[in-house]
């Protein structure tokens, strides 16, 4: 088989998986185009005209501001947990300290016990510091991030040369200086990454702000799409609009950050 002919097949098969792929994501936004009654009467394949109408349901509920609520929660909790992760795996991979195994055990403990457990005491907690109703719980649980933990941990003892380290202490330069102008430099790849993560996973939380948020104009992406509609009827069409909407920046930032994401994993998984 020559080189042209396997081109064709790989890129014939590429291109077939890719339309497999996106399919659900164009039925998606096929559907948000249709009357809701239309959903469930007929296959829809090609856009509807009635699009502007779920628009005005949607634009109704104040969807703009359960939009703003989660890029407000979602951009700060990425922030937080990306250099709260990064500091602590920074401090695991290149420093000694006393209980250093014992502590690492225990982050390593906690990704093992599911989140649901702890979240009758978490609520406790944030009644106690008087946080309820407000968006800080939204945020808090991603500052404290075991997987981002691990995850940094991993990439640095790796990715870091303890020669550099060594290099820049012996011209004096401190260790939050070592830090910010070497260690990023060289974990671009897992900040990145772990970026992209925490953001998808913030922005898709649905269970912890359906416990903690009980004021409509605090609502996220996921409260909101659940109240499109009425009290005596379900607008599936205008949910589904609301779904492809709140899709668009997850696929936004995995499309500026595909390749960082990629060689983030790739490298994780070879120096790990």
């Amino acid at each position: 088989m020559s080189t042209s002919t396997r081109t064709v097949i790989a890129t014939t098969g590429i291109a077939l998986l890719s339309v497999i792929a996106l399919l659900p994501f164009y039925i998606m936004v096929v559907m948000g185009t249709y009357r809701n009654e239309d959903l469930f009467t007929q296959i829809v394949l090609l856009p509807g005209d009635y699009v502007m109408e779920n628009l005005k349901t949607v634009a109704a509920s104040r969807f703009d501001l359960a939009y703003w609520n989660s890029i407000v929660v979602s951009a700060i909790s990425t922030v937080l947990s990306v250099f709260v992760s990064a500091f602590a795996g920074f401090a695991f991979a290149k420093y000694e300290f006393r209980f250093k195994s014992n502590i690492f055990a225990a982050v390593l403990l906690t990704m093992m016990i599911p989140g649901q457990l702890g979240l009758v005491a978490y609520v406790i907690e944030m009644r106690y510091l008087n946080l309820s109703g407000s968006l800080m719980p939204l945020i808090l649980p991603w500052v404290a991030n075991a997987f981002g933990v691990y995850w940094m941990t991993q990439f640095i003892r790796g990715a870091v040369p303890a020669e550099v380290i060594e290099s820049a202490r012996i011209d004096g330069c401190s260790d939050l200086g070592i830090f910010f102008r070497i260690v990023l430099a060289f974990i671009f790849p897992a900040v990145t990454t772990l970026s992209l993560l925490v953001f998808l996973w913030s922005w898709n939380n649905y269970l912890l702000p359906l416990i903690m948020i009980n004021k409509p104009e605090m609502y996220t992406i996921p409260l909101g799409i659940t109240t499109l509609g009425s009290a005596y009827r379900t607008d599936l069409a205008a949910q589904i609009l609301g779904l492809s909407l709140g899709t668009l920046p997850v696929l936004v930032l995995f499309a500026l950050g595909s390749k960082s994401f990629i060689r983030g994993l790739t490298a994780g998984s070879v120096k790990g």
